[in-house]
């Protein structure tokens, strides 16, 4: 591979889950035109890209496929690669549900992501999504509980109130000491977070678009140039979907809006003389505990139960900060499960994980222009809930760059997030 090849690479092979080979597509640096050896002929315009998107997360990867089925010429530009290890989008599993209390806006954007990511399962060579259920368990009939029946009944989305004799009957393997009900999503369950990611990019690639593994400059030249890879590109409209690392780059204008926090996981080894806590037996889970908030996984494909405690952690860096989970949270997490799962509590650790949140003020959203640059859009904020919704904030994300407006919405405005830390969107 020549210098030049290797600083402007384009990713011209890459097989996400063994399931597809992908089409490269190199780019002419003379005349900044696409290369007519791969794409036939070559047409000159005034900018390369309809749109280029930094960051190969969740949001930015469905925000580039939904442009690219509008039709439009997309660059997909991150620095460590699709999904990659520290990333937000990194990491094995994540929930979908659609349980939002009385956000009726986020259970149906669960719904409708839903279909996009099983659509997007049914071609790859492995799931990307897990139909366990959700199931939510309450001590009490709380408010949020209250509201998110009321939604689900006014939306028609499939939702069971289990009593306490229910569930005891259904999963035997749970303690529901001091739990009053539960409320089951039988549609929905877990995402594959790093694979799906990856097939996502892959398939955008297959498709047509365009894929560089280097670092992406601030806006230059008016926000609509960028540098990627020390070489400059242009284009209608940069998007920047940079996930905890929108702060770093963007300090005066949203280092005091969204909050960067710790997040630990851990993963369990179930025992091996019961079926118990495998899919099937045990849907995704999350106990409410009066506003404690824990939730996990059963064994998804022998990567062991997971479980995690669902508290917003201290400010964290995601270039350098330590993702050790520390021997106190272990403590919490087996005293809970000698709690609810009794036949957890002495089986061994098998896993951990650290990743991060990047927090809004409240949980919402950021989906805006850029202040200064009226072809710049940030997007991020994914509050440790964004992750499900990946394509439904990627088509509205779409939309705001092809009729080049602002937030789709108020409450995903830079001006609806405040600089005091108080979480709302459950």
């Amino acid at each position: 591979m020549t210098e030049k090849t290797s600083r402007r690479s384009v990713l011209l092979g890459m097989t996400a889950l063994g399931a597809v080979g992908v089409v490269g597509r190199v780019f002419s640096e003379a005349e900044n035109t696409r290369d007519t050896s791969v794409v036939g002929e070559a047409v000159k315009t005034k900018k390369a890209w309809d749109a280029i998107i930094v960051g190969a997360g969740v949001f930015g990867a469905w925000t580039a496929t939904h442009l690219q089925r509008q039709g439009k010429r997309v660059l997909l530009v991150d620095a460590s690669g699709p999904a990659h290890v520290r990333a937000s989008s990194g990491g094995e599993t994540r929930m979908i549900r659609s349980a939002y209390g009385p956000d009726a806006i986020y259970s149906e954007m669960s719904a409708s992501s839903l279909e996009e990511w099983k659509h997007l399962s049914e071609g790859a060579g492995l799931p990307l999504f897990h139909e366990t259920g959700v199931l939510f368990f309450f001590q009490e009939m709380v408010d949020y509980a209250k509201a998110t029946i009321d939604v689900h009944q006014k939306l028609e989305m499939p939702l069971e109130v289990l009593d306490r004799s229910a569930l005891d009957a259904r999963y035997p393997q749970v303690d529901f000491g001091g739990v009053a009900f539960g409320l089951y999503e039988p549609e929905f369950g877990v995402l594959m977070a790093r694979r799906s990611v990856q097939y996502l990019v892959a398939q955008f690639i297959k498709a047509g678009g365009a894929y560089r593994q280097e670092k992406a400059s601030l806006p230059q030249a008016g926000g609509h140039t960028v540098m990627v890879g020390g070489a400059s590109e242009s284009a209608d409209a940069i998007v920047y979907a940079c996930g905890p690392w929108l702060p770093k780059l963007f300090p005066e204008l949203v280092g005091e809006r969204l909050f960067v926090t710790r997040q630990e996981v851990a993963f369990v080894a179930p025992p091996t003389d019961t079926d118990a806590f495998l899919p099937g037996q045990l849907p995704g889970w999350a106990d409410f505990n009066n506003g404690n908030l824990f939730y996990g996984f059963p064994d998804i494909e022998g990567r062991g139960f997971k479980i995690a405690h669902d508290k917003h952690g201290e400010h964290f860096d995601p270039d350098m900060g330590n993702r050790r989970i520390e021997e106190d949270s272990f403590d919490t997490l087996r005293s809970y499960m000698a709690m609810r799962f009794p036949q957890l509590a002495d089986q061994p650790f098998v896993g951990e994980r650290v990743c991060q949140y990047t927090n809004s003020s409240n949980g919402d959203f950021l989906m805006d222009k850029h202040p200064s640059f009226d072809s710049v859009y940030l997007l991020g904020a994914g509050s440790g809930h964004g992750f499900k919704h990946g394509p439904e904030i990627g088509r509205m994300a779409a939309g705001m760059v092809i009729m080049n407006t602002g937030a789709p919405i108020k409450r995903f405005s830079l001006a609806s997030k405040e600089t005091s830390h108080n979480r709302a969107v459950v």
